[in-house]
């Protein structure tokens, strides 16, 4: 375990770090050192960070959208009277269980604007003249992939909600019941506040998916059209691997990831401040 960790995360982090001063093409040994040339040439790079903004827009969706979504999901499912529960909780989670890269040609051919299911029923029922290009037009491309990603995302975000709600003991809930507490009340009083704890550690879990959206846009859109939906990890791809390019640009891809290993450290402690105060607030 420890030799594959080693081989699998710790040396290639540390040979990202190693290449990133290099002007490499990924072929043979790295020869030709430039030093920080390709941190400054990323860090100056609209593109880059066009990318990087686009990367954050997928974790602000999934912060203000889809966990509020989910926690009421697990508040419903979570009711024992509730009959068929379990068939939803699968229902819901069946999408994480699909391989994102078959999602994502699944929706580009619902989308299609020459006879994909979703304009066909737009037409149909009169709610559009004519066909909409979700996935390739610069406006429309974006939000599109930002739903199938919360569609995708959701019922693992459930099952986080799910389990940090198991956490609340029934004989607090019967306790409150005994004051006279009513369901909004006990929503805010006791689950609310007792979840707290938990509701930091799955903030921190989508955020973290949801910045490193790759496969589905890559199957999608290519982070296109005109880069609308270039993400950072399409942004490092297309430099690194991308068979269309004639001289791949590996060190500065390694670069480009370094860089974005940096911001999302730093954005993901900007937010320990305000998680802790949360907290406080929470357990008070």
């Amino acid at each position: 375990m420890v030799l594959l960790f080693g081989a699998f995360t710790i040396w290639p982090m540390i040979a990202s770090w190693w290449y990133a001063f290099f002007d490499w093409d990924g072929v043979g040994t790295p020869t030709t050192w430039i030093g920080l040339d390709n941190f400054a040439e990323v860090l100056g790079n609209g593109m880059f960070w066009q990318a990087f903004w686009n990367s954050f827009l997928f974790s602000l969706v999934a912060i203000f959208v889809e966990m509020p979504l989910a926690l009421l999901f697990a508040i419903l499912l979570n009711n024992s009277r509730l009959r068929g529960r379990n068939l939803y909780r699968l229902s819901l989670f069946l999408p994480v269980v699909a391989t994102t890269a078959v999602v994502g040609i699944v929706f580009a051919v619902l989308f299609d604007p020459a006879g994909g299911f979703v304009n066909d029923i737009l037409i149909s029922l009169g709610l559009v003249d004519q066909p909409i290009n979700f996935l390739g037009s610069p406006s429309a491309a974006l939000p599109t992939l930002m739903g199938i990603d919360v569609w995708k995302g959701f019922g693992i975000t459930l099952i986080y909600w799910l389990a940090a709600l198991q956490t609340v003991p029934q004989s607090t809930y019967e306790a409150a019941r005994i004051d006279g507490a009513g369901s909004g009340q006990l929503l805010r009083y006791v689950t609310l506040p007792m979840v707290t704890p938990i509701a930091i550690v799955i903030l921190l879990l989508v955020f973290q998916r949801s910045l490193n959206t790759f496969d589905l846009v890559q199957a999608t859109t290519q982070g296109g059209p005109v880069f609308a939906t270039d993400v950072v990890p399409t942004y490092i791809y297309r430099y690194a691997f991308d068979p269309f390019i004639q001289a791949p640009r590996y060190g500065f891809a390694c670069a480009a990831g370094v860089v974005f290993g940096l911001l999302t450290l730093v954005v993901t402690l900007l937010q320990a401040p305000l998680l802790r105060n949360r907290y406080k607030v929470g357990a008070v």
